[in-house]
């Protein structure tokens, strides 16, 4: 009898619904990057890439694909940046990527990828001290 007792109020006990959060209860706080962007020295390349036409057709498709926001066009031409920082090893190739959050996930990792790929004999050696951190920013431009 006992046992049957303790068996309804276990099924008692979990049939309780928990209690609502309370309404006035804020959302989460926005993490901030603790990489300092503007403090980065850009990365210094020979020259200067720019991405293709492919390029920029990839990142206009991954963005429709992934909902991911759009910028704002001025005049007609859309223009996307994505920043990414860039250590720099002993003998000056690249180490580590870490592009700038722009909630769009595929093209930051295509945009630290493509500047690993524009890096590769490109760089500036007096210019490039190893186990420094750069800046490197790709713009990605179209007209719709």
């Amino acid at each position: 009898m006992t046992a049957l007792v303790l068996l309804g109020l276990g099924l008692q006990v979990s049939q309780v619904t928990p209690p609502a959060p309370p309404a006035d209860a804020q959302a989460a706080p926005v993490v901030r990057s603790p990489i300092d962007w503007d403090a980065l020295p850009p990365l210094p390349y020979r020259r200067t890439p720019r991405p293709t036409a492919q390029m920029t057709a990839f990142v206009l498709a991954e963005m429709k694909r992934a909902g991911c926001p759009r910028p704002i066009p001025v005049a007609g031409n859309n223009q996307l940046r994505v920043d990414v920082a860039v250590l720099i090893g002993e003998d000056h190739v690249v180490r580590a990527t870490i592009p700038r959050a722009i909630r769009c996930p595929t093209v930051e990792q295509y945009a630290a990828g493509l500047v690993v790929s524009y890096a590769r004999g490109n760089l500036v050696p007096r210019f490039v001290n190893a186990g420094n951190w750069y800046r490197a920013v790709l713009l990605f431009d179209w007209v719709e």
